[in-house]
């Protein structure tokens, strides 16, 4: 039916389009940038008047990496004080006594492992161990918090780099996006893709723009000021957020400065920090996904269904398409109508490969998987899918031995004040 096959022209035409603004005025997501270390960036900071730093890590059962990851965090080349406190968040496998040991040596006094109060209700884990680690770190003069994950090596100079940043440009929050560790098979198919969708929801160069409402920040690495910390009512305000980089970014930026404008947010990529986690297969990468999906969402039915359809649109469309389109020409359907339905699907397809490319490499991983991110985005979609079941049969989020159900009254009260972007 010729009315139909313009009508999949139409839609595929549509895809190519979407693809064309995405490529063009979407931030530049698909970039990896903006970068920590830049010849534009602050040299650094005047003699004598580097602030303090207190990194806090939160930890729960990381006796396999935190030895291998805590050095790097000790061994920082920082010009100001610093100091690291570890918080042991009820672990059952002897992550402070792995954290001592790594300790031992020259930097053993920049250490502090503190061990976590129980877990109060309202309270995940994770948030109430970084509160731990700022009530013990609260006496010191730290001028800044960097928050940092157990499974993040960060180079000799990384402190420096955050702090100058944060101090040249008046920053309120700057964090790096970890590289994460992609060397499996499934790893390498799923991994890069994870940060490939983030940066397409929250575009980097967005979120530094004061001018914008894109509030996000990458938890793995994130240096908060002090004061900014305070004015916007503290760790508690984001108390039961599964998502807590992102909600207390939203915080800060929301609760504005003291003239008036709004919170001032950095995200940005950096080679000195890692990722040392292995996922391996697919299924610890499915349960990492699909803990937090559906809270992403804002657990509404309408932004899942909104999802799956984009999902469907921008990476099921294009290479549909094609294949139908190059199908039925080899059948002998209509020239026109097929050859335009075949080449709006390529079209779309290689311009979605192409922007995966510059994370494929990021990630040290082959631009061959670039044309397969159709599949990666169907198992996306399927995680996201699965998220939403655990929601709704109240399995909730599950990580390390800890369920919670998703949070209510936080995410409603940070999300009210409208979309983000």
């Amino acid at each position: 039916m010729p009315g139909l096959d313009w009508a999949a022209v139409g839609v595929a035409g549509a895809s190519l389009l979407a693809w064309s603004w995405l490529l063009l005025l979407r931030g530049r997501f698909w970039q990896i940038g903006p970068r920590l270390w830049t010849p534009g960036a602050p040299a650094g900071v005047p003699d004598g008047a580097w602030p303090g730093v207190a990194i806090v890590i939160p930890a729960r059962d990381e006796a396999p990496v935190i030895g291998r990851t805590l050095p790097s965090r000790l061994a920082q080349d920082y010009p100001g004080p610093l100091r690291v406190y570890l918080v042991d968040d009820a672990s059952a496998d002897g992550t402070a006594d792995a954290a001592r040991r790594a300790a031992e040596g020259a930097y053993r006094d920049r250490l502090t492992v503190v061990e976590a109060r129980p877990l109060p209700a309202g309270w995940t884990g994770k948030v109430w161990a970084l509160a731990e680690g700022m009530r013990a770190a609260a006496p010191e003069p730290a001028g800044f918090f960097l928050l940092s994950d157990a499974d993040i090596t960060l180079a000799p100079q990384t402190v420096r780099a955050l702090t100058a940043r944060a101090v040249g440009e008046d920053l309120d929050v700057t964090s790096v996006m970890a590289r994460l560790h992609a060397r499996s098979w499934w790893e390498r198919l799923l991994i890069p893709a994870f940060v490939y969708f983030f940066g397409k929801l929250y575009p980097f160069r967005w979120v530094g723009d004061p001018g914008r409402r894109t509030a996000a920040a990458a938890g793995g690495c994130m240096l908060v000021r002090r004061v900014a910390l305070e004015r916007s009512g503290g760790l508690e305000r984001v108390a039961g957020e599964l998502i807590d980089d992102c909600a207390l970014a939203r915080l800060i930026q929301r609760a504005g400065r003291e003239d008036g404008g709004p919170g001032r947010l950095w995200l940005g990529f950096d080679e000195g920090v890692c990722s040392e986690r292995a996922y391996g297969g697919p299924v610890p990468i499915w349960r990492m996904v699909a803990r937090s999906a559906f809270v992403q969402l804002r657990c509404s039915p309408l932004n899942l269904a909104g999802t799956v359809a984009g999902m469907v649109f921008l990476c099921g469309v294009p290479p549909a398409a094609a294949v139908a389109g190059i199908a039925a020409l080899a059948a002998g359907a209509p020239a026109a109508s097929m050859s335009a339905l075949a080449a709006s699907g390529l079209a779309a397809w290689a311009v979605m490969a192409a922007t995966y490319v510059p994370m494929l490499l990021w990630h040290s991983v082959s631009a061959a998987f670039a044309p397969v991110l159709p599949v990666t985005a169907i198992l996306y979609t399927l995680m996201t899918l699965d998220s939403a079941r655990r929601y709704w049969t109240g399995r909730g989020a599950g990580w390390k031995g800890r369920t919670y159900a998703s949070p209510r009254s936080h995410a409603g009260r940070l999300n009210a004040a409208g979309p983000k972007g």
